[in-house]
């Protein structure tokens, strides 16, 4: 059932920058994007380009932005819900900020920690899994997004249900990793689990805090 839209013109504009991110990551990789599209059914991209990983790449970059301005996005629609009032859509570009400053500053540590604790070997391999699935994500967000803007007459039920299934996702994709590469973990679980700790558990829950405090 269609719902009445109001006004749609800066979220319009910023679905628009995302299909152009997008567009343009599958332009200049056509089969780096085209092996990346099917990450959730093999791992065969993982395998062909983890050894070739370097700090930026245009390509993770351009999915990058497609997954903070989703993720903006979603934020948004979750707020706009809960509070039931009228929310300027400039706020998206603020939550987008956040979170790419958040993912960013979060992986500047991460790599500083690996590199103290000497376990660069295994957080390089880490991280480009976490990050190749999470601009995965991205991809997902975007049509979800704009069925929930343009479509659904969603409550907030449905966003509850819709975030932890994310967040259900995530975990899995995460606690695959962990078993798959279980004999590499044991060459340094105490480090490992220190780096568990300290980076993929606290800033959530610190996050959490902070809103629930908001």
């Amino acid at each position: 059932m269609l719902r009445q839209i109001n006004n749609t013109d800066i979220i319009t504009a910023i679905f628009i920058a995302c299909l152009l991110c997008i567009a343009i990551s599958k332009l200049l990789f056509g089969k780096r994007f085209d092996i990346f599209s099917n990450l959730i059914l093999t791992n065969r991209y993982i395998k062909a380009y983890i050894k070739e990983q370097h700090f930026f790449e245009t390509f993770d970059a351009l999915l990058f932005i497609n997954l903070i301005l989703n993720g903006g996005i979603f934020i948004y629609i979750i707020q706009k819900a809960l509070s039931n009032t009228v929310l300027s859509q400039l706020l998206i570009l603020k939550y987008a900020i956040l979170l790419g400053s958040f993912f960013i500053v979060k992986v500047l540590i991460e790599r500083l920690l690996a590199s103290v604790f000497k376990i660069d070997h295994l957080i390089n391999s880490y991280l480009f899994n976490k990050i190749s699935y999470r601009n995965y994500l991205g991809l997902i967000l975007l049509p979800v997004n704009a069925i929930l803007i343009y479509y659904v007459n969603y409550s907030a039920n449905l966003l509850y249900i819709l975030g932890l299934s994310v967040l259900a996702i995530y975990t899995i994709i995460l606690l695959t990793y962990y078993s798959k590469n279980l004999n590499l973990l044991k060459q340094s679980l105490f480090y490992f689990i220190l780096y568990l700790c300290a980076l993929e558990i606290a800033p959530y829950i610190i996050v959490y805090q902070f809103i629930a405090i908001k």
